[in-house]
């Protein structure tokens, strides 16, 4: 667990330093669970926006994306359900006065429990190596049993409080005394609802001003828009309507660096497919993001299925993929079978149909929608995370290396002069004008060269280009790769293609 919690500082320290995410008005002291994307942050950030965009419009024929505002009519968050629903259990500690959600302390326990069960499996498959068959090991050794099956029953249970009644949640939390994780106090009040949802107002007087609410999802603008998409793009169901843009919630307990914020981007698609036919485009889409996720290479055993044993008042199935952050194993994306919930509430309180004519069925009716949701941030820091690493080389010293998906990568090259004389610089600004209308490429010159390939690492660069003196000669020069640290020499007209081949969304999103 220490070595857990170590990893998550070197991440949050990383991404300061070398510019990825800085604290929100750091200045004055920061503000609480919100936070700057930098310049090298932003550029990650903005890959993988496009990366996801590709994948989902793009390469399909029916999928189309929009930009709703972040402001919406107050009657759409009614019929959502996000102004009587939308709310989470939070319980205060008297002694401490901080206040946090029930759940995730419980989730939390459940999860050491699951930590200590995953610590026997390591121990039992370094000991037993290549004989080691893990699941007879799980349904057979008892401390393993053991913790598993209480983190299941508390989970189980802790379902069953949060639908039924937050007294049950109270009892559990005393039940397993449950301590506050900053001053181990036990002295807790009862649970009760809080809504997440940040209020505002519209207009230039307190008098005649609406009250809005900043959206605290995108899918609401998707739905309210069903209509005008498909007339207007004379879409046939199934299909689907994508977005990504930023949310807004009064999360009480932000905390894990960007993976809860206040003010956080999502990447949405909802797919509307006949009354019936949902369950086949959920498994659908659950196969088809696994595979997404997949192609990234951060490695399979990153991440897992969880279904919903509660499920939301909308849905009539939903699982989350789970990856396994620094912290553990924690949501990442939801699939949700959202039934024809939204269409009809808005349909309800708007007074407008929102219908499709089916020509093949000669009917009219109100689609089921299946949806994708994934966190940006979230999706930014389960790659971040598992990219930083540290390595010992051969000769003893350590290295520091951000290994990004290349295709992801913030800078894609670096053009570094061996020496600040001789015509290297020039020849390497030519080198950076040719490459910059294809690539983000960066020019360094300042120290030694094997720091520049240091820092460049640490930044998660997948090539360095040093030009030398035979390039002067030959017009060649030495290509670095990040992972491998393999130097090749090539010629300064196959640095397109090298560079185009690695990091191409193409090639990357063929291996899903």
């Amino acid at each position: 667990m220490a070595k857990q919690e170590d990893l998550f500082k070197n991440v949050v320290s990383h991404a300061k330093e070398y510019g990825f995410i800085f604290p929100s008005s750091e200045i004055y002291d920061g503000l609480s669970a919100v936070y700057d994307y930098a310049q090298n942050g932003v550029e990650l950030k903005k890959n993988i926006r496009e990366y996801w965009w590709k994948s989902m419009v793009q390469m399909h024929e029916n999928i189309v994306g929009i930009d709703a505002s972040i402001f919406m009519h107050p009657t759409t968050w009614k019929a959502s359900g996000h102004v009587d629903a939308f709310n989470d259990p939070l319980i205060d500690n008297k002694d401490s006065k901080k206040r946090y959600r029930a759940d995730v302390l419980i989730e939390d326990y459940a999860e050491k429990l699951n930590q200590k069960a995953q610590k026997e499996i390591e121990k039992a498959k370094a000991r037993f190596g290549d004989a080691f068959d893990e699941a007879q090991f799980v349904s057979t050794n008892p401390r393993v049993v053991e913790y598993l099956s209480k983190k299941d029953e508390i989970l189980h249970r802790l379902a069953k409080g949060l639908e039924n009644d937050l007294a049950d949640v109270k009892a559990l939390i005393d039940e397993l005394e449950i301590a506050d994780p900053e001053t181990g106090s036990k002295n807790w009040t009862e649970v009760r609802q809080f809504n997440l949802m940040f209020g505002t107002k519209l207009g230039a007087s307190a008098d005649t001003a609406m009250d809005l609410y900043l959206r605290p999802e995108t899918a609401q603008g998707i739905f309210v828009n069903f209509l005008n998409v498909q007339k207007t793009g004379r879409m046939k169901v199934p299909f689907g309507i994508a977005q990504t843009g930023k949310a807004f919630r009064n999360e009480i307990v932000a905390r894990q660096f960007i993976f809860r914020m206040r003010e956080f981007e999502q990447m949405e698609m909802q797919f509307f497919v006949r009354p019936g036919e949902e369950m086949k485009y959920y498994e659908y889409w659950k196969d088809t993001r696994l595979k997404w996720h997949l192609s990234l290479g951060l490695g399979r055993e990153n991440y897992r299925f969880h279904d919903h044993e509660k499920l939301a008042h909308y849905a009539n199935a939903a699982a989350d993929i789970e990856f396994n952050f620094p912290f553990g194993f924690k949501e990442l994306e939801g699939i949700h079978s959202r039934t024809d919930f939204d269409l009809k509430a808005h349909e309800e309180y708007s007074g407008k149909k929102l219908q499709y004519f089916d020509t093949e069925l000669n009917q009219n009716y109100v689609p089921y929608v299946v949806e994708t949701s994934v966190g940006l941030d979230r999706m930014f820091l389960a790659v971040f995370s598992k990219a930083l690493q540290e390595e010992t080389l051969e000769d003893g010293s350590t290295r520091t290396v951000l290994r990004l998906p290349s295709v992801l990568a913030p800078t894609k090259a670096a053009v570094l002069p061996l020496v600040k004389k001789d015509g290297l610089p020039e020849v390497a600004r030519e080198i950076i004008e040719d490459l910059k209308w294809d690539f983000n490429v960066a020019y360094d010159e300042k120290d030694a060269v094997g720091r520049r390939y240091r820092r460049q690492d640490a930044l998660g660069t997948p090539f360095c280009i040093t030009v030398d003196h035979q390039t002067l000669e030959d017009k060649t020069v030495t290509i670095r790769h990040r992972d491998s640290m393999q130097q090749d020499r090539v010629a300064i007209s196959e640095l397109r293609g090298i560079i185009n081949n690695e990091v191409s969304m193409r090639n990357w999103l063929m291996k899903m």
